[in-house]
């Protein structure tokens, strides 16, 4: 089983900054994307970045040119920088995974337990 452990949210003024990390852990032969959903109260689970083991990272359209996202293959850690931070930015942030458990399974997708990103204005 994989598991995601997420740290990093908090309250934060507009303006500021953040840097969210999510750490795989557990039988993992493989993994293929790791990104960043969030959800508002009321609203849809909606994508927030996500990058691939190799190839181009992908962005939702609010956020672009604010966050960055980054991985560390070796530690199968993702990264969300979060920069001009906004109150519409307010969310649980999931980490979010597609990995490989061993050389016999297929890839699943495995989800974070979320954590609370509040931006006061």
């Amino acid at each position: 089983q994989v598991k995601l452990v997420e740290s990093g949210g908090g309250l934060v003024q507009a303006g500021g900054s953040l840097r969210l990390s999510c750490a795989a852990s557990g039988s993992i032969f493989s993994i293929s994307l790791m990104g960043w959903y969030r959800q508002a109260p009321g609203n849809e689970r909606e994508l927030v970045a996500r990058i691939p083991s190799a190839g181009n990272t992908q962005y939702a359209d609010s956020v672009k040119g604010r966050f960055t996202i980054s991985r560390d293959n070796a530690k199968n850690t993702v990264y969300l920088q979060m920069n001009n931070l906004k109150p519409e930015d307010t969310a649980v942030y999931y980490c979010y995974t597609n990995a490989r458990p061993d050389i016999g399974r297929g890839y699943y997708n495995y989800w974070g337990q979320g954590t609370q990103v509040t931006v006061s204005s």
